[in-house]
């Protein structure tokens, strides 16, 4: 099976990638149905959603590495995108809930921009695009979810 024109991601990439959401769909429940730790759950919804927006800004950092065909501005670019969510994800974790939570999915949806553009420097597999937009919509409403548990909670 050729990786880059498969519309279908390999079998273990989509277990590890959609087994990543499991935390955000368990939390975001638990968030919602346990009245009496909310508070912990929407804290660890948004802990993870930071470490997981880390993650998926660190991948551009490796395709600034090995991406063929780039120039070095498009090079420079990956690398300084790469660090940003990182920051957004750390930045998260210090604010109100609430805040984190919102600034959260604005990281998850502006990664996802710099990967549609990303993909217009290099040849992605055929699967990317579409697993990272299902991947941040999931995400991304897990933690709207948890938004909406704590203003609604307070």
């Amino acid at each position: 099976m050729n990786l880059l024109s498969s519309v279908s991601p390999p079998k273990p990439v989509a277990l590890l990638a959609y087994g990543g959401l499991l935390p955000f769909l368990g939390l975001a429940l638990l968030a919602l149905v346990s009245q009496a730790q909310r508070l912990l759950w929407c804290q660890a919804l948004v802990s993870y959603g930071a470490v997981i927006l880390s993650f998926v800004g660190a991948l551009h950092w490796g395709f600034a590495m090995i991406a063929p065909g780039m120039n070095a501005q498009q090079r420079r670019t990956r690398f300084i995108w790469s660090i940003v969510p990182a920051l957004m994800g750390w930045v998260a974790t210090l604010l109100p809930l609430s805040w984190g939570g919102l600034l959260l999915i604005a990281g998850f949806f502006a990664h996802w921009r710099h990967d549609r553009q990303l993909s217009q420097v290099m040849h992605l597999p055929a699967w990317y695009l579409p697993m990272r937009l299902r991947l941040t919509l999931v995400a991304s409403a897990c933690l709207l979810l948890g938004v909406l548990v704590i203003l609604i909670g307070s």
